[in-house]
């Protein structure tokens, strides 16, 4: 039996095989943040389909964290019935479930939050939102913390197996850990141990939250990719190595922000029309220009975190590794599993084309997924369509589909 289909803890849960369904934004949930049952359904398909763990899109855990208009939120006691059904749901199909808690920080708008966009520093104008955010007074980080602890207590009521904090892709807690971002020359910043104290102070208020031995894991970036002076990879593991430090149960690896490097995040064809379009018509022209500018820059390199995931897990002393970004090839997943690179292949658009893909895979009817990395997914959910494969000529798994 290949090892992918082998079960491996993470922390006290029993995950069946090595494949993570990793975080997605759905642009599924209503605009009050409320689970629906078009996003149940999704990950239903995606249990029923043998996926060991799935963690849904990113749940924001305040008002002024949110990142887009249909984003699934836990800042408020009414939205946990919602999400304890999409538990229930993940659980009655044979796949365990984590909730990805996010803050938006600056990568955000006033449109969606009613609030000017904070960050750790006012430090630039950004050129996807063109806002410079507000830097964080003192008493609204305590605020944050505590915010985040307290979407870990919504979680925990619904039955959830664990928690991931999202540490990454240039969101709140990512702007704090990095130099980039994060100018302050307080206790918060001015230094590596300064920048990462608010991640330690958010792991601390949510294991409080949370029952003894429930998991609790990390979505790092290893390489910011920004114009200067971002997280790199030796930064990134020093920051691993103090995880390990802080108690946490495991760690996942990607790259890039949002703003600044979205193409190093997910690699591939860049849509300049699919993106284009969803953009306000004063800011098309400059939208296009700058999609054209890095178009056949970013073609998809293979498990391209591969060799981060090489200086990570011996910082994180035997702690499991997810490990996301570019595979395709079942050969390719084994042979990074086996060689203890990863313990956990984490994927995303290959799950929004085929949500049949693991199964497909244990079955040995398929050895390669099909997605083409086009990104119209991706260019759909920021115009804030629904999470689907938009790729011309492949049939769309019917939402009767179960």
């Amino acid at each position: 039996m290949s090892v992918l289909f082998t079960p491996r803890n993470i922390g006290n849960v029993q995950i069946k095989n090595r494949f993570v369904h990793s975080a997605t934004y759905e642009a599924m949930a209503t605009p009050e943040g409320e689970v629906t049952e078009k996003l149940i359904k999704r990950y239903r398909r995606l249990a029923k389909n043998e996926v060991g763990l799935i963690i849904p899109g990113y749940m924001y855990v305040n008002q002024v964290g949110k990142c887009g208009p249909f984003q699934t939120g836990l800042d408020k006691d009414n939205l946990i019935p919602g999400l304890k059904k999409l538990v229930d749901t993940v659980h009655q199909n044979g796949s365990k479930i984590f909730v990805q808690l996010v803050h938006a920080g600056r990568q955000t708008t006033k449109d969606f939050t009613s609030h000017r966009p904070v960050g750790p520093s006012d430090h630039g104008r950004d050129p996807f939102y063109m806002v410079r955010p507000r830097p964080l007074k003192e008493y609204e980080i305590d605020d944050v913390i505590e915010d985040f602890g307290e979407a870990v207590r919504r979680a925990v009521t619904t039955g959830v197996d664990g928690i991931q904090l999202h540490c990454a892709h240039g969101y709140l807690i990512n702007q704090f850990l990095s130099p980039f971002f994060n100018k302050r020359q307080d206790q918060w910043g001015g230094s590596d141990e300064n920048r990462f104290r608010f991640l330690k102070e958010v792991i601390r208020e949510s294991r409080k939250k949370m029952p003894e031995g429930m998991p609790l894991i990390v979505k790092l970036n290893t390489n910011d990719y920004t114009p200067k002076n971002g997280l790199n990879p030796n930064m990134a593991a020093t920051y691993a190595k103090w995880l390990y430090e802080a108690g946490i149960n495991g760690v996942e690896i990607s790259c890039g922000t949002g703003v600044y490097s979205l193409f190093n995040t997910c690699r591939g064809e860049v849509p300049i029309k699919e993106l284009v379009s969803g953009m306000p018509l004063w800011k098309k022209p400059l939208g296009w220009m700058m999609m054209k500018s890095i178009e056949g820059k970013f073609n998809l390199e293979e498990g391209y975190n591969v060799e981060a995931a090489k200086l990570i897990k011996p910082m994180i002393n035997g702690l499991p590794l997810l490990t996301v970004g570019g595979f395709r090839r079942l050969a390719h997943m084994q042979e990074v599993v086996e060689k203890g690179t990863s313990d956990f292949i984490s994927m995303s658009r290959p799950f929004i084309r085929e949500p049949q893909l693991v199964k497909d895979f244990t079955e040995g009817k398929k050895e390669i997924a099909t997605c083409e990395s086009c990104n119209k997914c991706l260019a759909a959910v920021i115009a804030n369509k629904p999470v689907q494969c938009y790729n011309k000529g492949f049939r769309k798994v019917e939402e009767n589909e179960d």
